[in-house]
């Protein structure tokens, strides 16, 4: 019989080249990094290793960049939001200034009103209206304790604004003269030819301008421009207060009257303060006598 001879031990291939791999790889790493004087072992790290700390040194880079970019990022956020409250503050202020400035304009022009009309007069505030754009209804802060009375004509802007309609003790209630329930009987200054003004929300909203009707423009003396104002036969009315201007005109089919336009003298989508005459249309027409 043949003896078995023992089996040997064999390391596979794989292996063996797995460790000789590794050990070339720590070798080369080690020669790179400690300066080791093995030459090839150099070259090769060289070739291995620089790429890797290019990459390495890139993505570092990239990093750190990116980090500072957060940096300045939310330096220009917190910047932006200085820099918007500082606008949002300057808007405020801007508007503040806006509304001074329309305050100011506001008493200016009825400080020239109380000094053209020589009637009695009380400064008052509007604290309420109606809904919408238009002033055709308000409520101003002065009543009856005040002296307000209703049919007391109240002024504003450049002229006329409407009739006090109803009083609380300290409050009342304002009807002006583009409702569609006044109508004011007028005339042209300029020739004393009478005419009725009658509101017209509609109109209003639509032309900026309001109806008359009624003119006995005998002599065609009439034109586009001219003032009307209040007349000495209004029953609510004290005479002159300006209502406004002739914006337009025609003949009507009667062919002895006319009609048209008139242009308000008052801006009725901008009133904050009025004056009301104290003076009724009564009192002065006794006083006239």
């Amino acid at each position: 019989m043949k003896k078995r001879r023992k089996a040997r031990f064999k390391i596979p291939a794989k292996y063996i080249l797995m460790t000789l791999s590794a050990f070339c790889i720590i070798a080369m790493f080690a020669s790179f990094l400690f300066d080791v004087q093995f030459t090839p072992l150099n070259t090769a790290a060289g070739y291995v290793f620089i790429p890797m700390q290019k990459g390495i040194n890139e993505v570092g880079s990239m990093v750190s960049g990116l980090a500072d970019n957060l940096t300045e990022l939310r330096d220009v956020m917190q910047r932006n939001e200085e820099l918007q409250a500082q606008v949002d503050e300057l808007t405020t202020e801007l508007n503040t200034y806006k509304l001074e400035q329309y305050d100011i304009e506001d008493m200016r022009k009825l400080l020239e009103l109380d000094e053209k009309y020589k009637y009695e007069k009380i400064g008052a505030s509007i604290i309420g209206k109606d809904a919408g754009n238009w002033f055709d209804t308000f409520i101003i802060d002065k009543g009856y304790n005040d002296g307000i009375e209703v049919d007391m004509n109240v002024i504003a802007g450049s002229g006329l604004v409407g009739i006090v309609t109803n009083v609380g003790p300290n409050y009342a209630n304002v009807r002006s003269i583009i409702d569609d329930r006044n109508s004011v009987s007028a005339m042209v200054l300029t020739t004393s030819d009478s005419l009725f003004v009658d509101g017209d929300l509609e109109m209003m909203s639509r032309l900026q301008v309001i109806g008359f009707t009624d003119l006995t423009d005998e002599d065609d003396k009439v034109a586009v421009g001219d003032q009307v104002v209040t007349s000495n036969t209004s029953s609510k009315y004290v005479p002159g207060l300006l209502i406004g201007h002739i914006n337009e005109l025609k003949m009507d089919s009667n062919n002895l009257t006319k009609s048209g336009t008139i242009t308000p003298a008052v801006d009725f989508e901008h009133i904050k303060n009025v004056l009301v005459i104290l003076d009724k249309k009564q009192a002065v027409q006794e006083d006239d006598n």
